[in-house]
C-alpha cells in the first residue's frame, strides 16, 4: 500500500488520546497504599502511548452516532485494561523495558507488579458500571457480554503464545500464528474497541459480526508490524528493547517462517536456542537468529504479508462502512490500515 503522507491519524490519535488520558487520571485512586498499590497502578497509564485502542472505540462510535461524552466511559475502559495486562505481559515475558523506561516489575518486582496488573483490571469495569444509568441496563449487559467474549479470547491467544514458548514448540504454520494473534491481538486492540464503539454508536442495532473481518486484518497488520519493528525498528520510537521477542523465544511469524525455510540441521540449532533461558541466550545466537531471517527472507516476507492484510482491511472498510456519513472519524478509520504498517 502506497504511504498516504496523512497527518489525519496522528491528529484524531492526539485529540482522542488527550480526552481519554483527562477522563482515566480521575479514576486512578490516590491515597494509601500509595507506594504500595496506587503509585504503580497509575505508572503506565501516565507513561503515555499512542491510544490507538482508546480512540478506536471513539472513532467508530462517533461513525455510529454517539457523542464522545457517551463513549469516554468504553475508551477509558479500554485503556485501563489494555495498561493491566501490559504489565501481565511483561511480567509473562520477562521484559526489560515498556514505553521507554524499565517494566514495572523490574521497577518494583514481580509481587506488587502483579497486584497493580490485577487491581487496574478489576478497575476497569468502573468506568462502564458508572455510567450504566444513562446507558440502559440492555446496552450495559451487551457491553459485558462483550466484555466477558474479548477476555477469554484474549487469554486464550496469550495461553498459546505462552504454551508454545514453554514447549518449545517448532513445528507451526502461518495460519497457527493467526489463529493466535486473532486471539490475543485482535480481540482487544481492534475488534473489541470497534464493536463497542458501534454498539453505543448504534444503539444496539449495529450488526457487530459484520464488522469482524475489517477488525481482523487491521488488528493482525498491526501485530506483524510490531513484530518487525522488534527486530528492525527505531529503539527511541519502538518504546521497548530491540530484539526482545527473540529473546524472549516469542513464536513471530519471522521466526515460523524461519523454521518453515530451514534446513533439518538449522531447525535443531534454532531449538537449541530457543530451549536455553533467556538470561543463559547468548548474543551471538540471538544475532544468528536475526541474521538468518534477513538473508532467508523472513523479514520481507512479513512486511508483504502485512501489507496484504492492510490491504484486505482497506477493502473491508469499504464494504462495511461506505453506506455512513462521511466525517473525520470515517476518514480516521479508512486511514489506519496504511498508519498502521507505516508506523515506526
Amino acid at each position: 500500500m502506497p504511504v498516504t503522507g496523512d497527518s489525519t491519524v496522528a491528529e484524531v490519535l492526539d485529540e482522542y488520546g488527550k480526552i481519554t488520558r483527562a477522563h482515566l487520571k480521575t479514576w486512578l485512586p490516590q491515597g494509601d497504599p500509595g507506594d504500595y498499590l496506587y503509585g504503580p497502578m497509575a505508572d503506565y497509564p501516565q507513561r503515555g502511548g499512542r491510544m490507538f485502542r482508546p480512540s478506536l472505540c471513539i472513532a467508530t462510535g462517533r461513525m455510529f452516532g454517539a457523542s464522545i461524552e457517551q463513549l469516554v466511559p468504553a475508551a477509558v475502559s479500554i485503556e485501563l485494561l489494555h495498561n493491566a495486562l501490559l504489565i501481565h505481559d511483561d511480567i509473562e515475558d520477562e521484559s526489560d523495558e515498556r514505553r521507554g523506561k524499565p517494566t514495572l516489575h523490574k521497577q518494583i518486582g514481580t509481587p506488587l507488579a502483579l497486584n497493580a496488573g490485577d487491581s487496574l483490571a478489576f478497575l476497569s469495569l468502573r468506568p462502564i458500571i458508572k455510567a450504566s444509568s444513562s446507558m440502559g441496563s440492555a446496552s450495559v449487559v451487551r457491553i459485558l457480554e462483550e466484555f466477558d467474549q474479548m477476555a477469554q479470547q484474549t487469554a486464550e491467544g496469550q495461553a498459546l503464545d505462552l504454551g508454545w514458548r514453554r514447549d518449545n514448540q517448532i513445528d507451526l504454520r502461518e495460519q497457527d500464528y493467526l489463529k493466535m494473534v486473532l486471539k490475543k491481538t485482535c480481540w482487544l486492540t481492534t475488534l473489541f474497541p470497534v464493536r463497542l464503539g458501534a454498539l453505543i454508536g448504534s444503539g444496539g442495532r449495529a450488526n457487530l459480526d459484520s464488522l469482524f473481518n475489517f477488525a481482523f486484518f487491521l488488528g493482525a497488520a498491526f501485530q506483524i508490524q510490531d513484530d518487525v519493528l522488534n527486530l528492525v525498528g527505531n529503539h527511541e520510537r519502538y518504546g521497548k528493547e530491540l530484539g526482545g521477542d527473540l529473546l524472549e523465544g516469542k513464536r513471530t511469524l519471522m521466526l515460523v517462517n524461519l523454521l518453515e525455510l530451514s534446513s533439518s540441521e538449522e531447525r535443531t540449532r534454532i531449538k537449541t536456542i530457543l530451549d536455553t533461558p533467556r538470561e543463559a541466550r547468548s548474543e551471538a545466537s540471538v544475532s544468528w537468529l536475526q541474521s538468518s531471517m534477513i538473508d532467508k527472507g523472513c523479514i520481507d516476507y512479513a512486511k508483504e504479508l502485512a501489507h496484504g492484510l492492510a490491504g484486505a482491511a482497506s477493502h473491508e472498510f469499504e464494504k462495511v462502512f461506505n453506506g455512513l456519513p462521511e466525517s473525520g472519524d470515517k476518514a480516521f478509520l479508512s486511514k489506519l490500515p496504511s498508519w498502521v504498517i507505516e508506523r515506526s
